[in-house]
């Protein structure tokens, strides 16, 4: 029996157990650093196989990992589970039905993630007892990812210092491997204290913070002609002040993402808007209190990690989707709009997928798109990034639902616990397992691996956000 059919066959005699730990997950989301039953969940699967487990990593409460054997290699295997608001919607339903009114929904498949993660650390485990192979296998439960970054929580800790390297996927609507890199982003909150006064009758007793914040926004509009194209910045209100017009408004917060290709970029970008932050409390006579909340680094993939699990998947070939599955997925195209679904080859364009058009009308992707290098950065973020700057790193995406779904919608959600999310799942186990299996047949590949990680980062992590900065656990 091949690597292949040997870990095809340990994540397929244990399939229930890591679609059952998916479909859990996705009736219990929860918010991130809040993912107490789903991190249980986890827990106790790993607990069940043998893995030793430490629980509140980087003192947050629902970070853990889960450890099996000794020496080296030391591998890692990156798993979430947080889901996001107000997307709550029944499994498999392709008309927007909520399970429960406004709660959250897994929107972006992290249900899925966690799980296929936990099947590749799984079925890697089992490998190295079948054959007695020596290695350590290290699953990591990485809370809050969409609005947390748990991961680089963890890495200024030193939680991912003694991987030799890490995988990770994520669950979308094609199976490739993920050659393109991420945006940075510094999450920041500006907080505006200023005076109260009757509006009328004394305005000139008054201190708008209100007005503070607006111009804060006025002058970084201005700002965006005079920074590089590719960095995005994003605000919300979190605080307004209060609802009545006749008050001179004494308090206005802010939440602002600062997004570039790569973080110190970012952080140059962030200083000009701390500038312009202070110059509307000066222009207002207000005071300004600035309050990173967290940030995250851009993800660099390591070409000769990208090339083995390009090489895995190209080996286990395309999802096995059937024509249940075919048939759900047509539904859920069909409740796309037009101008979604004309987007598709631009959206899978921009991921880097080559020969988009030729998925343009199909439901499900029925490909595997191997490691080609590619200058591209997505236009997200994720945490991921800041492993990749501690540890060579690699990770894929696998389909799991139709072709070009919205990311953080309620399809995303439906599709989530349907039938595709499980065949994509157990599929992305199997590839990550494959090409860890590979490493430890061959701890040689490492050395080149290592080489291109320190002539990339320097080998040395720099957190994005200071070392004062705390998770934001409320």
């Amino acid at each position: 029996m091949s690597v292949k059919e040997s870990i095809s066959a340990l994540v397929d005699a244990k399939a229930d157990l890591f679609t059952g730990v998916s479909d859990e997950i996705w009736k219990n989301p929860e918010l991130g650093f809040k993912e107490f039953k789903s991190a249980k969940v986890l827990i106790d699967a790993l607990k069940a196989e043998g893995f030793a487990v430490e629980e509140g990593l980087a003192g947050i409460p629902t970070a853990f990992s889960g450890t099996f054997g000794s020496g080296k290699p030391v591998i890692g295997f990156l798993g979430e589970f947080d889901a996001l608001p107000s997307l709550s919607q029944e499994a498999s339903c392709a008309t927007h039905k909520e399970v429960v009114k406004d709660a959250p929904g897994h929107g972006c498949g992290h249900n899925a993630l966690g799980a296929g993660s936990l099947a590749a650390a799984v079925a890697l485990k089992d490998y190295m007892q079948q054959n007695n192979i020596a290695g350590t296998v290290i699953y990591y439960g990485c809370p809050g990812e969409e609005f947390g970054c748990g991961k680089a929580f963890m890495a200024r800790e030193g939680c991912f210092d003694k991987l030799d390297c890490a995988f990770s996927w994520h669950p979308g609507d094609t199976t490739a491997v993920m050659a393109v890199s991420s945006l940075a982003n510094i999450s920041v909150f500006f907080k505006f204290h200023g005076r109260t006064a009757h509006a009328a009758a004394a305005p000139h007793m008054g201190r708008s913070a209100l007005d503070a914040a607006e111009l804060m926004n006025i002058g970084v509009n201005f700002l965006r002609e005079h920074v590089i194209d590719a960095a995005r910045i994003h605000y919300a209100f979190h605080d307004v002040g209060g609802q009545a017009p006749n008050v001179v408004q004494d308090r206005a917060k802010l939440h602002y993402y600062i997004r570039a290709p790569k973080i110190e970029q970012a952080k140059e970008i962030f200083a000009r808007i701390e500038k312009i932050a202070k110059g509307a409390a000066m222009m207002t006579e207000t005071e300004c209190e600035i309050q990173i909340k967290d940030g995250l680094s851009d993800y660099v993939p390591n070409a000769v990690l990208s090339q083995l699990l390009g090489e895995s998947m190209q080996e286990l070939g395309p999802v096995p989707f059937d024509e249940n599955d075919h048939q759900v997925a047509q539904s859920f195209r069909d409740s796309l709009t037009e101008a979604e679904k004309k987007g598709v080859v631009a959206q899978l364009t921009m991921m880097g997928l080559p020969n988009a058009a030729e998925y343009a009308d199909k439901d499900l992707f029925d490909g595997v798109v191997g490691y080609a290098p590619s200058s591209l950065c997505m236009p997200g973020s994720t945490d991921v990034g800041d492993v990749s700057y501690v540890t060579p790193t690699a990770q894929m995406t696998a389909a799991t639902g139709c072709i070009g779904t919205p990311g953080h919608t309620w399809q995303q959600t439906a599709q989530a616990g349907s039938s595709i999310a499980h065949k994509g799942l157990l599929y992305a186990g199997k590839a990550m397992a494959l090409a860890a299996a590979k490493v430890l047949a061959d701890p040689s590949i490492l050395k080149p691996a290592h080489d291109e990680y320190m002539a990339a980062t320097g080998g040395k992590y720099n957190c994005p956000f200071p070392d004062d900065v705390k998770p934001y656990l409320d």
